[in-house]
């Protein structure tokens, strides 16, 4: 349950405390000040009444060496009127004169009030000795509000000095009232000067709110800016501009993502819908009607054609979703000038008008890689499958190995269209085709290279489109090393 007085809150409305930063800044900020005051306050206090305190007894002791200095010199009554004023009181004692005394001077502690010799008398110990005093000579003492001190000069009278000290406890009360005035009126004034310097201090956080609003209504291209580093709330807007960077990144990479996702899909039903509906026409009118012998083997050759079709996108599709959550290698040693000769010689049989080739370098070391042979015979298939649609009747595909000390080189140059450069790292995203309707027609998916490089990348190598240089069509360039990290 709070105790503390209720606080003005937002609109006038009272409330149990400062809702905002700013406000509790403020409020901890004037306490802090206001105990600093206290505290100074109650220091200066002490100080002045030890000071002045210190002043009085100073004056007394100075009386009490002065009428040293004098005794002897001057009668009683001229010594007492040299030694009083500011405040001063004197009583001197003689056995001849009596006691003198200025009309101020109280009476110390123990001694008795009398006249003439009586006093003298009574001033003296036992046996006509010194007085027995009240405390040591010149020593100040105390007496309710009075300061004094008794003390014996050589010609034996005894002075007595007095001073009141009421006028410290009236000093310092008047200095705490003007300390309590001025600092009320300071955290007066405090209070609202911390309300515009604190607005001024928190205005990066109200610029950030600013900011998150404008983006979360559709704003994403605002930012904060730069801001100082050397402060807090500079690193603090340095940070958010940073994570808004990182987050429009993200938002945009999904975005792209489903793009192609539904770019893929339109791609992928377009693609199954092709064979399933040759399937289709040819199971109803192998039911509708009875064909003969030689059209019944057309239609059962179309279905097997377009079942083919479907299964070889099915595995495309299976293949990439299981790239994607890592695949699964089973490593053995995989020689890939053996590999590239026996699929140049499967390329031959399917496309003879082009001319194939294949180039070892047999001078370097054998060209042996730990691999998975199943993985690389795909990765190989995908590339001479690429370049035997790429290139035309009369055209060329050479496939060259070389050997490195840590890795294996093998590159696949045709004479076909090749690849923009622009488009050289494009083609390896997944469902992207540079020319749609051509990989439709020869069946492809848009995702043999794209599966390839996830491959060569599982070894620890990878595929990249190199430039041909001065020669025309593509060039594929992909790289294992010898030993998988």
């Amino acid at each position: 349950m709070r105790t503390g007085p209720p606080l003005l809150g937002r609109g006038g409305r009272l409330s149990s405390g400062p809702a905002s930063l700013a406000g509790r800044v403020r409020w901890a900020v004037l306490v802090l000040l206001a105990v600093l005051l206290v505290a100074l306050f109650v220091v200066v206090d002490v100080l002045l009444v030890v000071r002045l305190r210190s002043d009085l007894e100073t004056r007394l002791t100075d009386r009490a060496a002065l009428a040293q200095q004098l005794d002897g010199s001057l009668g009683a009554q001229e010594l007492v009127e040299k030694l009083e004023g500011d405040g001063v009181g004197v009583q001197l004692c003689t056995e001849e004169e009596g006691c003198v005394s200025t009309p101020v001077a109280p009476q110390p502690p123990g001694a008795a009030a009398s006249d003439d010799g009586q006093a003298a008398r009574a001033s003296r110990g036992p046996g006509g000795g010194p007085p027995a005093g009240p405390g040591p000579p010149d020593q100040v003492l105390r007496d309710g509000s009075t300061l004094f001190t008794v003390t014996r000069l050589d010609s034996g009278a005894q002075l007595t000095l007095s001073v009141d000290d009421s006028y410290v406890r009236e000093t310092v009360t008047g200095l705490v009232v003007l300390e309590v005035v001025g600092g009320a009126g300071a955290l007066v004034v405090g209070w609202f000067a911390l309300g515009r310097v604190v607005a001024a201090a928190l205005r990066p956080l109200d610029d950030m709110t600013s900011v998150a609003r404008g983006i979360a209504a559709g704003d994403r291209g605002r930012r904060l800016g730069s801001g100082r580093p050397d402060t807090e709330l500079g690193r603090n807007a340095q940070a958010f501009d940073a994570m808004l960077d990182e987050l429009e990144s993200a938002v945009a990479t999904a975005e792209r993502a489903q793009e192609q996702m539904r770019a893929f899909l339109s791609d992928a039903s377009h693609e199954l819908r092709t064979p399933l509906a040759g399937l289709q026409a040819s199971a109803e009118n192998l039911l509708r009607a009875d064909p003969g012998r030689l059209d019944r083997e057309r239609a059962l050759a179309a279905m097997v054609r377009e079942s083919t079709r479907a299964s070889r996108l099915v595995a495309d599709l299976l293949t990439a979703a299981r790239l994607a959550e890592g695949v699964q290698l089973e490593l053995g040693e995989v020689d890939l000038g053996v590999l590239a000769r026996q699929e140049v010689e499967r390329q031959q049989l399917l496309a003879p008008s082009v001319a194939w080739s294949v180039a070892v370098d047999d001078d370097g070391p054998p060209a042996v890689v730990r691999a998975d042979g199943g993985r690389v015979g795909q990765v190989l298939t995908n590339l001479l499958d690429n370049a035997r649609r790429a290139t035309p009747a009369g055209g060329s595909v050479v496939v060259g190995v070389r050997a490195g000390a840590d890795a294996v080189v093998l590159e696949v140059r045709d004479t076909g269209p090749g690849i923009p450069e622009a488009d050289r790292e494009r083609v390896f995203e997944r469902f992207v085709r540079l020319d749609a309707a051509r990989d439709r027609r020869s069946g492809g998916s848009g995702l043999g290279l794209a599966i390839s490089r996830a491959i060569a990348r599982a070894h620890g190598g990878d595929l990249v489109a190199a430039d041909p240089g001065d020669g025309p069509g593509a060039l594929l360039r992909l790289v294992l090393p010898r030993t998988r990290p």
